[in-house]
């Protein structure tokens, strides 16, 4: 019986980008669930912690209760009647309501129980529903994927004119056509593809005398292959021509002004040449060859949409460019940072390497203004710096810092803070910051924010070059309004759950960083690592009070210039003449006014945060 052929529908491709839009939303809430399930997870935590602090001190009074029992044996004896004391228990009524407090203790401790088993399916059920989504929106890609082969004919075609052109001939071998690419990839690669090919003809390939010299055939051969490599596609143009030119290449740099005189850059460093502006090895200006224009924009339209470009040469054999393209530009993998008091998503195809240096290390690269790994030297530059130029680097015991590859340019990016690795939806940005060509597009996080995806190799080019076409005080305008230039970090330091989530939250309303510590032992330990800008402290805590921790801090060189604000309910003169004494800069009473303590903030910190 043959077959039934299965059935097939036509849909236009507007509808398709709607639906993968859909389905990135479909992201977007999932990462929002898990946003509040890690919340409450963090909630279940706090109130085992606060369970078990609880279920210590009832036992201690529960102590307390049987010892006053020893002490009113006289009057038992008296009461007992035909029982001693010791066979017949005689129990107050604190005894009583410690042991109902025991119960109920014990049943907090069972809703607990419930409520982790429940937080437990549901993740198990995000879980799925994350597969589920991520199948769905991979078949939807898979739908807008189209064959390679579709452009094949176009390139041919492009070739046998461009040979016509320059009267030479030439056999282009495509490979791998087979394979499938987002449709927006294939669009956006086409004409830095074109460039290549007619680069290898007009610059690599010879006539056909001069490869009948070198005892090569007349016809020339240019291959295209492309192969899948993990979560990228490899495109290579390779061409059996001459080669380049190295020391040609440089001596034109020289006389361009691209390589300062006397420098000796290695082999590698002079193929990269190729992809300067204005620089060509052409004798005649021609259409195709000579103006020095081309290289350098393909490398620019491949680092637009997440990729890169390698190039190898060899004199006599011929040059080969490898192209890494990302599968799609809908959804990547990203690595969120904090900078200039902002976050920034930079796409993980860019990063090379994560370091973590101590802070006399990142001085010691600052001073070099490089940084050295594996070999490879990569120019230092600071997200801050970039962003706020004029803006001073601050140092963290711990600093982050991001080795970036884009096309041949290095840096090395020093963040202000690594966030984590995420994989986001990838949304196209308004006509405003379309043009800026450090801003790939933006995206929208679990909590509702709205976080740039940047290329920081092209906005230190930019800042180089001072030829950015907005100034950064402009970059990003309804996003920078929302968050001060600088958000500076608060230690909020208190033994009440209650006092610090209050607080945290009034402060994170306001626009500041805020770290949180249980007593003064733990904010010791937390000052070590990261310094704040400014501490709040209750006095009574357990392990170390208020006082001691404040003596401490005045005590250590690195931290006694950090304001301290106390906010307790001992309210007495004692207690702030000996707050004053240890240097405590403001002193308020439980419970405070808000508008109080955001004044003595903004006083404290040099201006109010807004």
């Amino acid at each position: 019986m043959r077959r039934r052929a299965a059935a097939r529908l036509r849909i236009s491709a507007e509808t398709l980008d709607h639906l993968i839009n859909e389905a990135g939303e479909v992201s977007i809430a999932r990462a929002r669930v898990e946003g509040e399930l890690r919340a409450i997870r963090n909630s279940l935590a706090d109130l085992a912690d606060s369970a078990a602090r609880l279920r210590a001190q009832l036992r201690e009074v529960e102590i307390q209760a049987d010892s006053q029992l020893q002490s009113r044996l006289s009057v038992l004896e008296e009461q007992a009647g035909e029982f001693d004391p010791l066979e017949f228990d005689r129990y107050t009524r604190l005894q009583e309501l410690t042991r109902l407090m025991a119960e109920t203790l014990n049943d907090i401790g069972s809703i607990h129980q419930n409520l982790a088993r429940g937080l437990a399916e549901a993740d198990s059920a995000l879980l799925h529903q994350a597969r589920t989504s991520r199948e769905v929106q991979q078949r939807l890609m898979r739908m807008r994927a189209v064959p390679f082969s579709t452009v094949s004919e176009r390139l041919h075609r492009l070739v046998r004119q461009t040979a016509r052109e320059l009267d030479k001939k030439v056999e282009l071998e495509v490979e791998g056509a087979e394979l499938e690419l987002d449709r927006s990839v294939l669009e956006r690669i086409a004409a830095p593809l074109e460039h290549l090919l007619r680069n290898a003809l007009a610059h690599g390939l010879e006539t056909p005398a001069a490869r009948a010299a070198a005892g090569k055939p007349e016809a020339g051969r240019v291959r295209l292959m492309l192969r899948q490599e993990s979560n990228e596609m490899a495109l290579v143009i390779a061409d059996d021509g001459a080669g380049i030119d190295t020391d040609k290449l440089v001596a034109r740099a020289l006389e361009r002004g691209v390589v300062a005189a006397g420098s000796a850059p290695a082999e590698h460093e002079r193929l990269q040449l190729v992809f300067a502006p204005g620089l060509s090895t052409a004798d005649t200006v021609s259409e195709l060859a000579g103006r020095g224009v081309g290289m350098d924009v393909v490398r620019s339209e491949i680092a637009a949409i997440g990729g890169r470009i390698d190039i190898a040469s060899s004199r006599g054999q011929g040059t080969t460019f490898t192209v890494y393209l990302p599968l799609t530009l809908a959804v990547t993998q990203a690595v969120l940072v904090r900078a200039a008091g902002g976050l920034f998503a930079i796409s993980t195809a860019l990063v090379e390497q994560v370091l973590r240096l101590k802070s006399d290390a990142m001085a010691e690269r600052y001073r070099a203004k490089q940084v050295e790994h594996q070999e490879r030297v990569y120019p230092l530059q600071s997200l801050r710096h970039l962003l706020e130029p004029g803006t001073p680097t601050e140092m963290e015991p711990y600093n982050s810092v991001l080795l970036l590859r884009s096309g041949i340019q290095r840096i090395a990016l020093h963040v202000d803070r690594l966030v984590g690795n995420q994989e986001i939806v990838v949304k196209p940005v308004g006509p405003q910051l379309a043009r800026v060509s450090w801003i790939a597009g933006a995206t929208v996080l679990g909590d509702g924010s709205i976080v740039p995806i940047i290329n920081p190799v092209v906005l230190a080019q930019r800042s180089s070059s001072r030829a950015s076409l907005f100034s950064t005080t402009t970059l990003v305008p309804q996003y920078a309004a929302r968050r001060p230039a600088q958000a500076p970090l608060v230690m909020v330091v208190d033994d009440s759950l209650t006092v610090r989530k209050v607080t945290s939250r009034l402060l994170e309303r306001e626009g500041y960083q805020v770290a949180t510590a249980k007593d003064g032992l733990e904010a010791l330990e937390q000052l070590r690592t990261a310094l704040p800008r400014l501490l709040l402290i209750d006095i009574e805590m357990p392990r170390m009070d208020g006082f001691d921790l404040a003596r401490h801090v005045r005590g250590d060189e690195r931290t006694r210039h950090i304001p301290i604000i106390v906010i307790s309910s001992r309210t007495a003169e004692k207690h702030r003449n000996q707050a004053a004494a240890l240097g405590v800069n403001a002193f308020l009473g439980k419970p405070y006014q808000e508008a109080e303590l955001l004044q003595h903030l903004g006083d404290l910190l040099g201006a109010a945060v807004h």
